[in-house]
């Protein structure tokens, strides 16, 4: 007989979350939805003179269209596949999507092909320097646009006090911006070091090296980390190695 499986999920509130809830019920897990990012636009768009243009998320993408932005003859470079979809989507062309969904695999595929041009970096005020870093050691005049912030909700946090409580059996880290979140939300509640301890006790999950590395840093045991960055391929693999300890 199956005991529950409880799984902590922190994408964004809006299509992210539920689509989150509907995979993990798929799953046979029981969701434990608590957003940790919410999307406060900046009302810019990214420079049109670039020669390469690199949108990194969905979000990016969305904002980028509804502020009318045009590329122009940029190359234009989507960090994976739903990013590049959502390019699509939107009436614009997707030139280049690197074979690892990463920013390491986006320079990758970048270097040898951009030294001394104008690359245009458009994302929250949260990326990773591990892109910028690896564009201008490549020669690129790197210029980044900060299309939108990404805060901390007000209210969130009940994840935290789950895991204090020693009732998550996985938890789904998507950046290291909701690792930082999760743990500000469990300091404000008073549970940071329960909330820590009661998440050795789950399965965590992390997309991404950067990720592990930031929960690592903070005392979070990871235990999986899939080997392509997505949503979907991170909560099977949690569920997956959750439910065989849940079994009778």
């Amino acid at each position: 007989m199956s005991r529950e499986v409880r799984v902590a999920v922190f994408r964004p509130g809006d299509e992210r979350i539920d689509e989150a809830i509907e995979l993990l019920d798929s799953l046979g897990a029981t969701p434990v939805p608590d957003p940790m990012l919410a999307i406060e636009p900046t009302g810019t768009a990214p420079r049109i003179d670039a020669d390469f243009t690199l949108l990194t998320s969905k979000t990016g993408v969305e904002l980028a269209d509804r502020a009318g932005w045009e590329p122009g003859d940029s190359t234009v470079c989507a960090i994976g596949e739903r990013t590049a979809r959502a390019l699509r989507e939107a009436g614009y062309a997707v030139d280049l999507v690197p074979e690892e969904f990463s920013s390491r695999g986006l320079v990758s595929a970048l270097r040898g092909e951009i030294d001394g041009r104008r690359v245009e970096v458009a994302r929250s005020d949260h990326g990773s320097r591990v892109l910028t870093d690896g564009l201008n050691a490549a020669g690129a005049y790197v210029h980044e646009t900060v299309l939108y912030e990404l805060v901390r909700p007000p209210g969130s946090g009940e994840s935290a006090e789950r895991a204090a409580a020693g009732e998550l059996e996985g938890a789904l880290f998507t950046s290291s911006l909701t690792v930082e979140h999760f743990l500000d939300a469990a300091a404000e509640r008073g549970v940071r070091e329960e909330a820590i301890a009661g998440l050795a006790d789950a399965v965590v999950g992390a997309i991404g090296e950067p990720t592990r590395e930031t929960a690592e840093r903070e005392g979070i045991e990871v235990d999986l980390v899939p080997e392509t960055a997505s949503f979907e391929e991170l909560a099977c693999a949690v569920v997956e190695s959750a439910a065989p300890s849940y079994r009778d």
